[in-house]
């Protein structure tokens, strides 16, 4: 069988047109190299090389062998280049979804970021995801990643904690609230509020709910919706007021105004998940990155 040392042994030769540069160019002995053509020509059955004492010629034969002979030992090399890429974690595709404070406050830096560090890497992304479908998406393999709000019980995933974020209220801009330069929760007693839908199992709907139970108030909920840009457009839209983590405030529209939550100061978790058997390289790099970007920081 032909095997990959003689197809570059021969491509030498025929590039050289001489035996002795050609060995000289392989690091090796003239007469081996000799021996090593003639036996891959007798595996072929025909004559690649006319030879004279003065000068290497390829034959019509040669010339059509020599084309492939390059093609082949070109894909090889790109095959082997490629499996240092995968080993490396520079190639692949990855799929992210994304919480709704996180799709405005740290897609756009996180998408360039990913783009700078791993240029090799296909990255696509679901923004706006509450977390019971993003648990789903990564059981399922159409998300790779998840950055969202815990808590996550799934002991199929890995959870790494990246940052805890403050609340805010957002407010339509002509509220008396919007006025002050911080809010109560005791304040939003007779306001109608806006909040994540109870009914998707949203992280959020149950942190408001917990905060207007704490604080003795009975809830005015005005609207329940899937999105966070839902939310915000329809506090502008002048239909109520709703507590939202504070990267939020990156979605800026008119007619809203966000106030700092204090009494009490309150907080929530942004965290990554992927599943744990997953180990590929390209997903271990992309989450280096993702932690970088966002950053492990306390309340």
């Amino acid at each position: 069988m032909v095997d990959l040392r003689q197809l570059r042994y021969f491509v030498a030769v025929a590039e050289e047109a001489h035996f002795g540069r050609a060995a000289a160019r392989l690091h090796m002995a003239q007469p081996p190299l000799s021996q090593a053509i003639r036996q891959l020509e007798a595996e072929l059955g025909v004559e690649l090389l006319h030879r004279t004492t003065r000068k290497v010629e390829l034959s019509e034969a040669g010339r059509a062998y020599l084309d492939r002979a390059r093609e082949l030992l070109a894909g090889v090399d790109d095959a082997g280049d490629l499996a240092r890429r995968v080993a490396a974690g520079a190639v692949g595709h990855l799929t992210i979804g994304c919480v709704g404070s996180a799709t405005y406050s740290h897609l756009p830096s996180l998408s360039r970021a990913l783009a700078v560090e791993l240029p090799g890497v296909d990255f696509s992304f679901r923004g706006e995801m509450l977390v019971p479908a993003q648990v789903r998406a990564l059981a399922a393999g159409q998300i790779d990643i998840a950055l969202l709000r815990p808590p996550v019980a799934d002991a199929e995933l890995i959870v790494t904690r990246l940052r805890h974020d403050r609340l805010v209220v957002a407010l339509p801009a002509d509220d008396p609230l919007a006025a002050k330069s911080q809010t109560r929760v005791r304040d939003l007693a007779d306001k109608s509020l806006i909040v994540h839908s109870a009914g998707r199992s949203s992280v959020m709907y149950d942190v408001v709910q917990r905060l207007l139970r704490d604080a003795g108030i009975a809830a005015k909920v005005r609207h329940e919706v899937g999105e966070t840009s839902t939310l915000i457009t329809l506090v502008a839209g002048g239909l109520g007021a709703a507590i939202v983590p504070e990267p939020v405030t990156a979605l800026a529209l008119d007619g809203v105004v966000y106030r700092r939550l204090v009494r009490p100061v309150t907080t929530v978790e942004l965290a990554l998940a992927h599943r744990a058997d997953r180990s590929e390289p390209h997903l271990a790099r992309a989450v280096d990155v993702i932690r970088d970007v966002i950053g492990v920081s306390g309340g």
